[in-house]
């Protein structure tokens, strides 16, 4: 029997593109039955997410020329979607909201994605979800690369992000439980505590609501962050950790930003952290992205006086309806 050629990496890709494309029925007349392109909804999204904007944010953001924004934010603006103002600092420039009925076609446009993205999911098992999950992930990561700044060094750039496998949350309480107990004395308390979370997040897993990242440089895992439920509204970031060897790249921000990202598509208006006082970097990368320390407190754990902290990050996405 003769073996197929392989076909092109290039025509690989180009059927996938072809596929998924089919598969989110983006190239249809509007987005949803409603009115409005892709490009025109893309846009719509960016402004009534981000509250304001002004047009040179959105075209990094969506990396878009300057005219081609410009068609998209009239066209909104002239539909009463958009209305701009000139900035306080700089009257040439815009500064970009949405009104009342921009809102509107926001939260019917995003529920309509919603359910499209929910039937999608319906038909598959649970490990058919975490398997297409981690595989958008890997996807993600690796075209990432294409817009990566050339000033930053390689090592940063080789780093991509993945959902967990098999396997994946033992390692994950491994590691933190040696690290913890090498660079701060940590006693095995802290392995039991990491344990627990890690058993409670496999037992009750809800990929439409949670999620987990590991960054993988090579075949080598070199960090990792949970998104877990804690209601309705509000999501929670735990067990941020970065191995030693990958510190100083940017690992711990891709994993903060990947879980900020999904808790803001899956429509937490708050995400919340506990972390305590002597992980520096660690808070520094939270205040960073925004998160604001809320409340603290003395407690005796894993063998040491510490101070825990709360932080919140308001997440600032409309509410449908």
């Amino acid at each position: 029997m003769t073996r197929p050629e392989p076909m092109d990496p290039i025509d690989q890709v180009r059927r996938f593109n072809r596929s998924y494309t089919t598969a989110l029925g983006v190239l249809g007349k509007g987005m949803h039955g409603s009115p409005w392109s892709l490009g025109q909804a893309r846009m719509l999204f960016e402004i009534a997410t981000r509250g304001q904007c002004t047009a040179t944010q959105l075209c990094q953001a969506l990396a878009m020329d300057a005219a081609q924004a410009s068609r998209l934010i009239a066209t909104l603006t002239r539909a009463g979607l958009v209305s701009r103002s000139p900035l306080a600092t700089d009257r040439r420039a815009f500064q970009l909201r949405v009104t009342a009925a921009g809102r509107k076609a926001f939260n019917d446009l995003d529920r309509a994605a919603r359910r499209q993205v929910a039937g999608q999911l319906q038909v598959l098992t649970l490990g058919q979800q975490t398997e297409l999950l981690a595989a958008m992930d890997t996807i993600t990561g690796l075209l990432a690369l294409e817009s990566a700044d050339p000033r930053q060094t390689a090592a940063p750039s080789a780093i991509t992000l993945r959902a967990h496998q098999p396997g994946d949350i033992g390692w994950i309480v491994h590691r933190q439980a040696v690290l913890y107990a090498q660079e701060y004395g940590w006693d095995n308390r802290f392995e039991a505590l990491i344990a627990h979370i890690g058993a409670h997040f496999i037992e009750r897993f809800d990929p439409q609501r949670e999620a987990c990242w590991l960054a993988q440089r090579g075949s080598d895992v070199v960090g990792s962050v949970f998104l877990v439920r804690r209601s309705a509204t509000v999501g929670q970031l735990r067990l941020l950790y970065v191995e030693p060897s990958a510190r100083g790249q940017g690992v711990g921000d891709q994993l903060v930003q990947a879980c900020i990202d999904r808790a803001r598509e899956i429509g937490y208006r708050r995400l919340m952290l506990w972390t305590n006082d002597i992980l520096g970097a660690a808070r520094r990368i939270y205040e960073r992205k925004g998160f604001v320390k809320v409340s603290e407190e003395r407690h005796t754990s894993f063998g040491h006086e510490l101070v825990g902290q709360n932080w919140v990050l308001a997440l600032r996405r409309p509410v449908s309806g």
